[in-house]
């Protein structure tokens, strides 16, 4: 058996169509994201430059505020203070990580939670808890974008969540409960993570480790959702390439579907991104009207 590819980019396009139809229905307003980038890490440089095409896209406007390496604690929350503040910004998203001087959760929880564009402010992330999915993580509802698009039975269904992060794991195993699933977590301080990756007829992987899941630890048939990105060599060319926690090619031959790395789900993250713009956009226009 070979797996059925879920293609995480045609699934983004989609959402981007969705997007610019909204985006274009507000006009003559016009969203804007801000991007906070302190310092000068290539990574999150490469991701800034994606995050503007993508809202170019759609017709979203799109900042990049560069901030030195050095910023104080105090000139950082001054700086998101005044974008709170500023009518002209529908979504501020601070680029991760800071430097090591700065505390980025602290930073996250001062940005407005209605501006929250990755929707990680405790207010966002409490309302994940009542299954509300408006501004929340843009990688957890990436996943159930997946799901939901690929028509995957979730009422009833065994998950197997690998992975217990405030922004996937978490969030990700409280939406789907909220689809009735029957969601277990693992994480660090499991014992036997094959026992339970083997029972899973959804098997969500979000760890960071390159090849975690191997085929013997996947249930024949199960869908599994690889959010893992990580650089390793190829012993080809000697050149790094971006791949998952799963082991992609033998797991894809007993899996009955499969997010591949790239092209999976960090396309549809994107796009959820771009979505929570917009909605942040009608929120604030609901509670100017009220």
């Amino acid at each position: 058996m070979s797996a059925r590819i879920l293609d995480g980019v045609a699934i983004g396009e989609k959402v981007k169509s969705q997007v610019r139809e909204a985006v274009a229905a507000m006009k003559p307003r016009v969203p804007k994201l801000v991007a906070v980038l302190v310092g000068d890490n290539p990574g999150a440089r490469a991701y800034a430059k994606s995050q503007a095409k993508a809202c170019e896209e759609v017709g979203i406007a799109y900042e990049l505020r560069e901030l030195a390496e050095g910023i104080t604690e105090a000139d950082l929350v001054r700086e998101i203070t005044t974008l709170n503040t500023d009518p002209e910004v529908t979504a501020i998203l601070l680029t991760m990580p800071v430097p090591p001087h700065l505390d980025g959760r602290a930073a996250q929880r001062l940005i407005d939670p209605l501006k929250d564009a990755d929707g990680v402010h405790p207010v966002n992330l409490g309302g994940v808890v009542q299954g509300r999915r408006q501004l929340a993580p843009c990688t957890a509802l990436a996943v159930m974008e997946i799901l939901e698009s690929a028509e995957i039975p979730l009422k009833g269904a065994e998950v197997v969540m690998v992975g217990h992060s405030e922004i996937v794991g978490k969030p990700t195993a409280l939406l789907l409960l909220e689809q009735l699933a029957t969601v277990t977590v693992c994480h660090i301080g499991t014992v036997d993570l094959a026992a339970h990756t083997r029972r899973a007829e959804i098997l969500i992987v979000a760890v960071g480790k390159a090849g975690l899941i191997t085929a013997d630890m996947v249930r024949p048939g199960a869908v599994v959702i690889d959010v893992g990105i990580n650089r390793v060599p190829d012993p080809e060319t000697g050149k790094s390439r971006i791949v998952g926690d799963v082991d992609f090619g033998p797991v894809s031959e007993i899996a009955s579907a499969i997010t591949p790395v790239p092209g999976g789900v960090g396309a549809v993250t994107t796009a959820m991104l771009l979505r929570n713009v917009a909605e942040a956009a009608n929120l604030q226009e609901t509670l100017r009207r009220i």
